[in-house]
């Protein structure tokens, strides 16, 4: 009998620490959603001092890709970095074995932010396939992976 209640103290314990010592052994979660939030106030900041403008007239003259500056608004560029910053996690996730586990909803939200941010500068019609063929391949490579 006593050994059963030392037991079940033992797993209490070890079911509090839990959450604590999962965030300690994967902090890669909240850093990516820290550097979402950074990269959100940087834009707005970038915005309001009237700096998102001209990054983006000059990026226009760089890609040769006319009106940029007038398409994508801080919002756009929010979301387009918050999809990059995304994809990068699922790929640091791939590639580390400590931070391994499903990556396919971060993916997905991922592109789905990427689509937001380049929505109004590119057709529906070329980026809605796009991220259907990307769903695609993550669920391939996934199953290949198995």
């Amino acid at each position: 009998m006593p050994d059963e209640k030392f037991d079940e103290k033992e797993m209490e314990k070890r079911e509090e620490k839990a959450p604590e010592e999962k965030w300690r052994r994967d902090p890669l979660g909240g850093i990516v959603w820290a550097c979402i939030l950074i990269w959100a106030g940087f834009v707005f900041l970038a915005s309001n001092l009237g700096w998102l403008d001209a990054i983006l007239a000059r990026t226009e003259e760089i890609t040769g890709v006319g009106a940029i500056d007038k398409v994508l608004s801080a919002w756009s560029v929010v979301a387009l970095g918050a999809g990059v910053i995304l994809l990068i996690e699922v790929a640091v996730r791939l590639l580390v074995p400590e931070y391994r586990r499903p990556v396919l909803g971060t993916f997905i939200l991922g592109i789905v932010f990427i689509g937001i941010g380049l929505g109004d500068l590119i057709d529906w019609n070329i980026l809605f396939p796009v991220i259907i063929i990307g769903v695609g391949l993550s669920i391939l490579f996934r199953a290949l992976r198995k």
